[in-house]
């Protein structure tokens, strides 16, 4: 399964992201450059581009038909998704878990990073959900930052309302959409991955922290892929879960590793991983990311840069640091460098025992599975609720 071209001399990398498809359209994703791209329907519906395996379209909307070809009926398969705002790492964190070699001559990074013409530009260069899938079977999903500029910008309207409908089509403003496009990412992710990865910027930023806090209040009664069984299967087995019915268990969420980029020197001060560590188990203490779950304990597989290799207390969240990369390689740093802190969190992350779905799923069931119950979190009544009542708080324009 290498690349797209039967050119000997392309990159032969597995699904490697694309280049912008010649003759197609170089504005923003939701194009604000003139009226008929401002409200033509069409482009607020149309799917991702031929060259993109992008699960979701600019409506908001899951596909699969792109990604569906490279899955198979495996069910040994480990899916880890990330998420975080603008200019973290997440694309470098995710393409060094996909063991990309950046060193190698006429290779493609599997995910696009952040080029500096764009940061200046103050552009994002992710958008909705990027798939790719490794020979190891581990599915990695890059995702559009949240708390976003530049994405608000593209989905906001001259009179500030939004081109997405995010909810029930319910017309809102385009920073409350924005919220919740956040929100709804993050709890599709927990609910479909494995493992996921919540990256911040440096020691101060606690806005993650709030979105997964509230992905923990607001994900309940979405299920995990396995529990999605087609009707087929349930009119089946329905005899046979009456004699075995299977037993209840705690309701599914991806096992969360925080991880802290751009990390100064002064911030892996003992006193300052300390503090960091004890308000990240502070934060999250009501929330159910701190409990054991069967057979593995949080924070008992990953431990972190900051605690110089020290195993964390099994209660504790999982935790990692990346130190800022610097252009000068200063060799008097007092902790490891920002490469070797990259591949210890691969090295790490991979040697994790994820939590398991409630029942043994295929690769492609995974993916049919995860489109229904991004139906399921659009339309969550929860989530409505939520939103009517940042609505009604006045933080938000009407």
């Amino acid at each position: 399964m290498a690349g797209f071209s039967d050119n000997p001399s392309a990159p032969k990398i597995l699904l490697a992201k694309p280049s912008i498809v010649a003759g197609a359209p170089v504005a923003g994703k939701f194009g604000r450059g003139g009226a008929a791209e401002d409200d033509s329907a069409h482009l607020r519906s149309r799917v991702p581009s031929v060259a993109s395996l992008n699960l979701l379209s600019d409506s908001w909307d899951f596909h699969i038909d792109r990604f569906l070809p490279f899955l198979t009926e495996n069910t040994e398969f480990t899916v880890i998704g990330v998420i975080g705002p603008p200019g973290v790492g997440k694309s470098t964190i995710m393409n060094e878990l996909y063991g990309f070699d950046s060193t190698s001559p006429g290779m493609l990074p599997p995910f696009s990073v952040l080029s500096e013409e764009t940061r200046v530009m103050a552009r994002h260069c992710s958008t909705g959900i990027e798939p790719r899938i490794s020979s190891e079977r581990i599915i990695l999903l890059d995702t559009q930052p949240v708390f976003s500029a530049s994405v608000l910008s593209e989905m906001m309207r001259p009179d500030g309302s939004s081109t997405i409908s995010v909810i029930n089509g319910e017309s809102m403003s385009a920073e409350l959409a924005h919220e919740l496009m956040g929100i709804q990412l993050a709890v599709l992710l927990a609910s479909t991955c494995h493992i996921l990865l919540v990256v911040s910027d440096g020691v101060h930023d606690d806005s993650m922290w709030h979105l997964m806090l509230t992905v923990d209040l607001l994900k309940h009664g979405i299920p995990d892929p396995s529990l999605l069984a087609s009707s087929l299967s349930q009119s089946s087995s329905s005899g046979l879960e009456k004699d075995n019915k299977v037993p209840e268990r705690e309701e599914y969420i991806a096992t969360p590793v925080f991880v802290h980029t751009k990390l100064q020197d002064q911030d892996f001060a003992p006193q300052n991983v300390v503090q960091l560590r004890k308000g990240l188990m502070q934060y999250f203490k009501p929330s159910s990311f701190v409990r054991e779950h069967d057979g593995n304990k949080l924070g008992e597989h990953v431990s972190s840069s900051m605690v110089y290799n020290n195993p964390m207390d099994s209660k504790m969240l999982n935790l990692y640091a990346i130190p800022l990369k610097k252009k000068d390689g200063n060799p008097r740093a007092q902790h490891e460098s920002y490469i070797s802190a990259l591949w210890k969190l691969r090295d790490q992350i991979l040697s994790m025992r994820s939590p398991s779905f409630a029942r043994p799923v295929s690769e492609r069931e995974w993916l049919k599975n995860s489109a229904k119950i991004w139906e399921q979190v659009k339309n969550s009544p929860i989530i409505l609720e939520y939103s009517r009542t940042l609505q009604h708080s006045g933080m938000f324009r009407r």
